[in-house]
């Protein structure tokens, strides 16, 4: 259901933008057949958020390599299926000579290198229409996400950012009961769901990417550029945060599997810091920072200080560190000061090293 408003938009999307640009092609620009019109609308508002206005350009690109080696070749060779053949061949020999990958300009180059062959014995000029009706269509397109029916940048990036909230939290409160129950099985468990979060990491960046995108071409949500750039630091600093998750969960398995001292305060770190995430989460969502972050955080920070009182090994000490580091990063992700949330953290981390009075 969180997924229907975005499905919806952007097929009506395709859909206006394919009626319109059909329109502008045939009524205005006298294309008596505007098919190319509407495919390069579709080809825009269907590309992965946040890569459309480079798909545009690629789009357009395609099309002048495909027609300019497509006539070439056709006032070499003529026309024919064998000659039709190696245009095609070489035309997408000439643009993944120059692009290094497929995609758009390739299947562009292909698929004008192919009208060209085809159509040109038959129907002269296709060259200026091909390109008036891809760039009318792709303007189209643009205008539509941008001016019409332009997403929320700031819904996209919260639904993007859910799962790994989610994930990233429920993963710190396994390691922590396995650090309790001492449970090398769960340790590792938690340690592969921490490792697993790249493809929930992937859609997050390309949410990203497709807000930014937003922020920038469409002025009825120029408004939301100063929530877009906490947003995508937040992001940032979070990709940090699940690092040092993964760190520390490789360290609880060593731990366990060394049979190193576990003072009982350590798991109670790790929750406070599943807590962090979790506040964190909330506040972002709601756009409103009322110091949960914060305070948990700090909580956390002074907990595993205490724990480094009562006792650590090698890998304890060592994951203790990497847990004030995560600490200042969930600061920081929460829209803190880089120098004030690593003053912070280490001042709380002495607190309880020191077994001084609980302050935030």
């Amino acid at each position: 259901m969180r997924q229907m408003e975005v499905i919806v938009l952007i097929a009506v999307q395709a859909g206006l933008a394919a009626a319109l640009s059909w329109w502008i092609a045939h009524n205005l620009l006298a294309n008596p057949n505007p098919v190319f019109a509407p495919t390069a609308a579709v080809g825009t508002i269907v590309a992965a958020l946040g890569q459309r206005t480079r798909r545009t350009f690629e789009l357009l690109l395609g099309i002048g390599i495909g027609i300019a080696v497509g006539d070439a070749l056709i006032y070499f060779l003529g026309s024919g299926p064998w000659q039709t053949g190696v245009i095609v061949a070489l035309a997408i020999g000439v643009a993944l000579g120059l692009v290094g990958r497929g995609g758009t300009v390739v299947s562009q180059v292909g698929g004008t290198a192919v009208l060209i062959a085809t159509l040109s014995s038959s129907e002269r000029d296709l060259e200026l229409p091909r390109i008036v009706a891809a760039a009318t269509g792709s303007g189209v397109g643009l205008v539509v996400v941008a001016l019409l029916l332009p997403l929320n940048p700031i819904r996209v990036l919260n639904r993007a950012a859910g799962p790994v909230f989610v994930t990233l939290g429920a993963g710190l409160r396994e390691v922590a009961a396995a650090l309790r129950e001492r449970d090398i099985e769960r340790a590792r468990r938690a340690r592969d769901s921490l490792r697993g979060m790249d493809p929930d990491l992937a859609r997050l960046d390309e949410a990203v990417s497709g807000a930014e995108e937003v922020v920038r071409l469409a002025p009825v949500r120029w408004g939301r550029r100063q929530d877009f750039e906490h947003y995508a630091h937040g992001a940032t600093e979070l990709r940090r945060v699940i690092g040092g998750s993964r760190s520390m969960a490789r360290r609880a398995v060593t731990m366990i599997d060394y049979r190193e001292e576990v003072p009982g305060c350590l798991p109670d770190a790790v929750e406070m810091l599943a807590d962090a995430v979790r506040e964190l989460h909330r506040e972002s969502r709601t756009g409103r920072n009322v110091g949960g972050t914060r305070r948990l955080a700090v909580v956390a920070a002074r907990t595993a200080g205490r724990a480094r009182r009562e006792g650590l090994n090698n890998y304890g000490d060592a994951f203790v560190t990497q847990l004030r580091v995560s600490a200042a990063d969930i600061l920081r992700a929460g829209g803190c000061p880089s120098r004030e949330a690593g003053r912070l953290i280490r001042r709380a981390a002495r607190d309880g090293e020191r077994g001084n009075a609980d302050r935030t």
